[in-house]
């Protein structure tokens, strides 16, 4: 049953000691590289010695209000609890940076990059991003971007970078998201042995792990996994609410809304979180090359925060709509954080895109304070209840 797999203990045993391994990694003289947001490569940090680790947890209002003081509440909770963790300075992953990387996917990440280079000295390399990533042109822009990205990044890792290290770092990373992307199934059948939410916990230590180690345990995972694998249940298919969670990050600590919905009993069988499953979904390297990195990351699922206009065509809703039908979720609970524009702007378009397939959609506006607990409550328990006398009634 769900919470008995040894792995996952490994891996909560291997996030908790992290810490002290940069600690023991930087002593050595390795650096690491801190990153923030969703089109950073990782391959080329990896592949120029750098050990990189992703920024950003959620969840705490103390932190909010301490960005508040370098950063305009009219931003979104994740930023500003970021930049409260920049003033505080006792996250272990920002004492260990040597450097910050960041990219312009999202406008407010980037004022971010400002923010802590001028208060905090952080030592930040910044990513371009075309705003219209569907043209020839975004393509040559990202390209260039990206070669400049490189380039600041040769400087501060003191080498150049090396076709055949980027080559294996491409196969490591490769490797990685094809071990997510076999793993998420497994949360969503029947008889499932792992939950949503220790899967969602799982990609999210591996940012923070040595990724090399973290691939191996991703391979266990899933070995142990297919060995618990028994008949299929036979299971009346109206006897549970299945929910598919999509919008704004839900970074690590973050649970409130994660709760609500498994406490009222849905059950969350996937998402397209870009702080879950979508970076680990069409990220296509075909060379080893920082021109094909580039044009790779372009043209994956694209974030919400770049602007799409033709709804028919739109990369993120066909990727929503496919995950949607894979897990099999009767209704989309779509997160909003309060002043996340991109996310907030496109509920709607995405409401009436997912209705025309009949789909149910839920739109949740919070942030990381505890005073809007008790209205997301009542609504989330409401949509559940309506889903579940609808299973009822089609039983």
């Amino acid at each position: 049953m769900p919470g008995s797999l040894k792995t996952i203990g490994k891996i909560r045993a291997a996030l908790a000691a992290r810490p002290a391994e940069l600690a023991e990694a930087k002593a050595r003289g390795r650096k690491v590289a801190a990153w923030v947001n969703y089109n950073i490569p990782e391959e080329l940090l990896d592949a120029l010695g750098f050990i990189p680790v992703r920024l950003g947890w959620g969840g705490d209002d103390r932190l909010t209000d301490i960005g508040a003081r370098y950063i305009s509440t009219k931003n979104c909770v994740f930023v500003r609890e970021l930049v409260g963790r920049f003033e505080e300075a006792t996250d272990p992953y920002i004492k260990a940076a040597d450097i910050v990387a960041l990219d312009a996917t999202c406008l407010q990440v980037y004022r971010v990059a400002e923010l802590i280079k001028y208060y905090f000295k952080a030592n930040t390399v910044i990513l371009g991003v075309p705003r219209n990533f569907a043209t020839p042109e975004a393509k040559d822009y990202f390209r260039a971007e990206t070669a400049h990205f490189v380039a600041r990044l040769e400087e501060q890792a003191g080498q150049k970078l090396d076709a055949a290290k980027l080559a294996e770092s491409i196969k490591l990373y490769d490797a990685i998201r094809a071990a997510i992307r076999e793993l998420y199934p497994y949360q969503a059948g029947d008889d499932a042995k792992i939950t949503w939410l220790e899967t969602f916990d799982v990609v999210q230590a591996g940012q923070f792990l040595d990724r090399r180690a973290y691939l191996g345990l991703l391979q266990e995972l899933i070995a142990e996994l297919k060995s618990q694998q028994g008949p299929p249940v036979v299971k009346d298919p109206h006897s549970e609410v299945r929910i598919f969670l999509s919008g704004s990050i839900i970074p690590p600590n973050d649970r409130k809304l994660i709760g609500i919905i498994e406490s009222w009993g849905g059950r969350i069988v996937g998402d397209d979180l870009w702080s879950g499953l979508l970076s680990s979904i069409d990220v296509n390297i075909a060379a080893p090359t920082v021109e094909a990195i580039a044009d790779a990351y372009l043209g994956r699922a694209p974030h919400a925060a770049l602007p799409y206009l033709d709804l028919e065509s739109d990369g993120r809703l066909k990727n929503l709509k496919s995950l949607v039908h894979k897990f099999k979720a009767q209704a989309v609970v779509y997160h909003t954080l309060r002043y996340c524009d991109p996310f907030t702007f496109k509920a709607n378009e995405t409401k009436t895109v997912l209705n025309k397939d009949g789909i149910p959609f839920l739109e949740i506006h919070t942030e990381y304070a505890g005073s809007d607990y008790e209205a997301i409550r009542t609504r989330v328990e409401a949509f559940i209840e309506l889903l579940k006398n609808r299973n009822l009634v089609e039983a």
